[in-house]
């Protein structure tokens, strides 16, 4: 009988294998990368049938030092925001570039933004199986395609989820409660904006600087 040590390791028979499942059947290195997740930019999106909207914290940085780039457009019609170790959320962002530039000189069409959201899901979920870190960091995805506005969030385990509202990073409960009070079909560009940096404000307890980026029917782009 194998005896498991404080290293996460399991130490018995031949050699040492990565101990992965903690009680309950839980993915330890899949809540590791969660837990970073929780302490990185407070990040919302919002998405009413006319436009989704996502919206990142800028923390403050060091002086002199410029702040990490949040909202990225992964092609014209789609853009992308995350939270979790910057590094993590670049390589992430990276990839679904490059497969949504795959499929455009494959097909000589765009990507559907549900296909962004599950080949990052695959991508991601590949992390758990293989002995490798998990990428400790949670994307946001929106963009518009045949069927309309789109909002995906992708978290390290490779879940991912649809909906109207996401918000992720520190105190992303605190966020998503305030976008669920507020939230309406209805709401305008300006209502949401104004919305997104009320939630951001209530998980992190102050005024917060925000980079946000907007999809409508004209595509995807960053706001000012």
């Amino acid at each position: 009988m194998s005896d498991t040590n404080n290293s996460g390791y399991s130490s018995g028979g031949n050699g040492r294998y990565p101990y992965y499942y903690g009680q309950g059947g839980r993915l330890i290195l899949v809540d590791s990368a969660l837990e970073a997740v929780n302490r990185g930019s407070t990040t919302v999106g919002i998405k009413t049938p006319e436009f989704s909207l996502i919206s990142s914290h800028i923390k403050p940085t060091l002086p002199l030092v410029d702040p990490n780039e949040k909202i990225f457009t992964i092609d014209k019609h789609i853009g992308a925001t995350g939270a979790g170790y910057i590094a993590d959320i670049e390589q992430l962002i990276e990839e679904i570039r490059v497969q949504a530039q795959k499929h455009l000189l494959s097909y000589d069409s765009p990507i559907d933004v549900k296909s962004v959201a599950k080949h990052l899901s695959t991508y991601l979920h590949n992390y758990t199986i293989y002995a490798v870190r998990p990428q400790a960091a949670s994307i946001i995805i929106t963009g518009i395609d045949e069927k309309g506005i789109q909002l995906f969030q992708v978290d390290p385990s490779g879940t991912y989820l649809s909906g109207n509202g996401f918000a992720i990073g520190h105190a992303s409960d605190v966020a998503i409660e305030e976008i669920q009070k507020g939230y309406s079909k209805n709401l305008t560009i300006d209502s949401a904006l104004e919305l997104a940096k009320r939630a951001i404000e209530s998980a992190i307890g102050e005024k917060p600087t925000v980079e946000s980026g907007i999809v409508t029917s004209k595509g995807f782009s960053k706001m000012n």
